[in-house]
């Protein structure tokens, strides 16, 4: 009986012994093959994601040192038959009688189009000057600069005209920012002239 007893130890205990190694063999040969199952570690962590959300808010936010043409600072309005303000929440006018055009309330242009010559946006003038029954192709020029970095000069595309019920007849142009940053765009039209800086960015 003994004897059998021993026996049976002895065959469970090998079985044992035999599951350990090869376990142990198992874990020492096919550790590098899990690893491409494992999930990424490289995960943002909250606070990073925060950072990067914080630091996108802080780009809309112009510098000190960019003087930005805002709302606080135009007390035009337009002259009969256009609105006296301008027809858009958030858009003010800025100008003259003899030229103006619709700018935003904070001075900064976001999210525009970004193609290979840099940042598009069209840009709207008025001048009681203007007929576009007359001037079908005004001429006005656009010039721009960048104030706080080098950096080409504004790329303009000529002016053609627009017309709308709420907006009445306006010259349209078309420039491309070469880059982001603090810009001063001069609009040029029947010996007027007319600037206004605004911030650029993505």
């Amino acid at each position: 009986m003994k004897n059998i007893i021993l026996f049976v130890f002895t065959i469970l205990l090998s079985t044992l012994l035999a599951g350990c190694g090869s376990s142990a063999n198992i874990e020492s040969q096919g550790l590098k093959d899990l690893d491409k199952y494992r999930m990424p570690t490289d995960v943002p962590e909250a606070s990073s994601l925060t950072e990067t959300a914080k630091t996108q808010e802080a780009s809309l936010i112009p510098p000190v040192s960019c003087p930005v043409t805002t709302m606080s600072i135009s007390s035009f309005e337009a002259p009969k038959p256009y609105s006296l303000n301008a027809p858009w929440t958030g858009i003010f006018w800025f100008g003259s009688e003899n030229l103006w055009t619709a700018l935003h309330d904070d001075g900064v242009w976001s999210g525009l189009p970004h193609n290979p010559d840099g940042y598009t946006q069209k840009i709207m003038w008025w001048s009681s000057r203007y007929s576009l029954k007359d001037e079908l192709e005004p001429a006005l020029v656009v010039l721009g600069k960048r104030l706080d970095g080098e950096a080409p000069p504004l790329k303009f595309y000529e002016a053609t005209n627009a017309f709308a019920d709420d907006i009445g007849e306006a010259m349209l142009t078309g420039v491309d920012f070469p880059t982001a940053g603090c810009w001063e765009v001069t609009g040029q039209y029947k010996k007027t002239g007319l600037s206004f800086i605004v911030w650029i960015t993505p």
